[in-house]
Order: structure tokens, then C-alpha cells, then sequence
């Protein structure tokens, strides 16, 4: 197998049944534990509903929608070993693993807040992602952060 994954080994998703949209899928199969699909769709589609309606929209999905594109990262950093020291290298982030991170750090954060039943957490994260607040945002400018920090090392990503 090839250490890059390629379009070919990449699985097409069905949209979900409600919205049909795929990017709600991945949300679904991100929260998804032990393999109760059925149980992590019903508090996705509750949390979108509960974003909305705080947030006073009539479409979840376009809250949903601002609130992913808010929390993509455009870089990462990765370790690498140049002459016996470690640099953190910043390299730019493109496509499906943008949309990686962000679906990580979102459910992350949710699981992350106490107090509450999951739905009304992963909705609490949503609106706060929407308007660019919360754990997940946070995550996302902490990376920005370290590959502004480690520019200076960007020359090491092509040796």
C-alpha cells in the first residue's frame, strides 16, 4: 500500500438521510462510538437543530456549514529530525485532511465539555465554532500559532 493515501483508497460516503449531505455524514461517523450509528445520527441532527435555533437560523446546515469552514486549519506542523535536533516544520494543509482536523477537534471538544447530554454539547461547540469562539477554534489558532513560531524552519519541509 502506498504511505500517501490516493483517491483510489479513499471511501465514498452517502450523504445522510435528512440533510443529504456528506459533510454531516462524517460528523456522524466521527461521533459514532462502539459502532451505535443510530445513536450518534440522532444527536448530530439534534445538535444541528439546537445550533440553529440558538443562533436564530432556519437552516442547521448552514450553521453547521460556517461553523466547519471556521475551525479548518490552513497549516500544520510536523516533527522532523535535521543534524541530531528536532524542528517543528510548518507545512500547508489542503482538502479532505482540513476537513480531518476540524471534524476531530470539534467532536473532541464536545466530549471535552461536562455537564450535559452530548448533543447539547456537540451543539454548544457548533456555536461556538459559528461565531469563532470555543476549544475547537482554540485548537485551530494554537496550530496557526506554532507554524507562524516555527517559520523560520519552513526551508527544512524540501531537503
Amino acid at each position: 500500500m502506498p504511505r500517501k493515501v490516493t483517491k483510489s483508497l479513499q471511501r465514498r460516503l452517502n450523504p445522510d438521510r435528512k440533510y443529504q449531505s456528506i459533510l454531516v455524514q462524517r460528523l456522524i461517523n466521527k461521533s459514532m462510538l462502539d459502532g451505535k450509528k443510530l445513536l450518534a445520527e440522532r444527536a448530530v441532527y439534534s445538535a444541528l437543530e439546537i445550533a440553529a435555533k440558538k443562533l436564530k437560523s432556519e437552516d442547521p446546515l448552514e450553521v453547521f456549514e460556517k461553523a466547519l469552514k471556521n475551525i479548518q486549519p490552513n497549516f500544520e506542523v510536523k516533527s522532523r529530525r535535521v543534524g541530531g535536533a528536532n524542528y517543528q516544520i510548518p507545512f500547508p494543509i489542503q482538502g479532505h485532511r482540513q476537513n480531518h482536523f476540524a471534524y476531530m477537534w470539534l467532536v473532541q471538544a464536545a466530549r471535552a465539555r461536562r455537564g450535559m447530554p452530548y448533543d447539547q454539547r456537540l451543539a454548544a461547540e457548533i456555536v461556538d465554532a459559528h461565531n469563532e469562539a470555543g476549544a475547537a477554534f482554540k485548537k485551530k489558532e494554537d496550530t496557526h500559532k506554532m507554524a507562524e513560531a516555527n517559520r523560520a524552519f519552513a526551508h527544512f519541509a524540501r531537503g
